[in-house]
């Protein structure tokens, strides 16, 4: 080396420095496609389980259904089932019912579906709405029977045939806030009618009119006609 002339060394040691660049050249940009690939890579796993997550969500939520049971039930609240289970699943998934319950009068096989409450009712509790309803019609009858008895009444038959109104109206039973058991009274529904005017108003919020109930399916013309002076909004 030390035989080498000024210029020579000169040479030799700018292709050198251009050999050293090369190697760093090289080393950084293949160091930086590996990361770029393995950053793809990451994107690309990470999307692939966001849509795996995506699909099982949405398969399980076309399975499965959640229901709300209150009343006689040992254990009130919220419960996820699979589709297409009846009453009697929930009552089993609640832990049976307790000893005052009254399912006389509920179809444990109707159908369940997602987002409905079923309210078990005591013996006592239907009994009440029974003797509510009994009255109410007594009421009824001896109003209708009194107004046409007489054509011309005087004022204190007239006042008490009012209050005998009021008090008639004031009996009827909301149809946007009964229960299962107190639609279940109505003359012509039974449990399963019932539910499905409780799934109605859920679905597609309170009834305006009381007209509006005929288009509760089970509910014709001639039910409705049944119905109609014993059922308010």
């Amino acid at each position: 080396m030390n035989n080498l002339s000024k210029t020579q060394k000169i040479i030799f040691t700018v292709i050198a420095i251009i050999i050293i660049l090369g190697i760093c050249y090289y080393i950084y940009f293949k160091d930086g496609e590996d990361l770029n690939i393995l950053e793809d890579n990451s994107l690309e796993i990470e999307n692939v389980e966001e849509s795996t997550e995506e699909e099982e969500e949405e398969e399980y939520s076309d399975t499965r259904i959640i229901v709300y049971i209150t009343g006689a039930i040992n254990k009130e609240g919220i419960y996820e089932l699979p589709v297409n289970s009846r009453i009697a699943d929930l009552i089993e998934k609640a832990e049976g019912t307790k000893e005052e319950a009254y399912i006389e009068k509920l179809n444990l096989a109707y159908k369940l579906e997602d987002g409905m409450k079923v309210h078990i009712p005591t013996k006592q509790e239907y009994e009440e709405q029974q003797k509510l309803q009994q009255e109410a019609n007594l009421k009824e009858d001896v109003t209708n029977e009194y107004i046409t008895t007489d054509s011309g009444t005087s004022s204190i038959e007239s006042n008490t045939q009012n209050a005998n109104s009021e008090n008639s109206s004031n009996s009827k039973i909301n149809i946007n806030k009964a229960t299962q058991t107190e639609l279940d009274s109505l003359p012509g529904i039974g449990p399963s009618t019932a539910m499905k005017i409780i799934e109605y108003r859920e679905e597609k919020g309170d009834f305006k009119t009381i007209e509006e109930i005929k288009e509760v399916s089970g509910i014709g013309d001639a039910k409705y006609e049944k119905i109609k002076d014993k059922i308010e909004v």
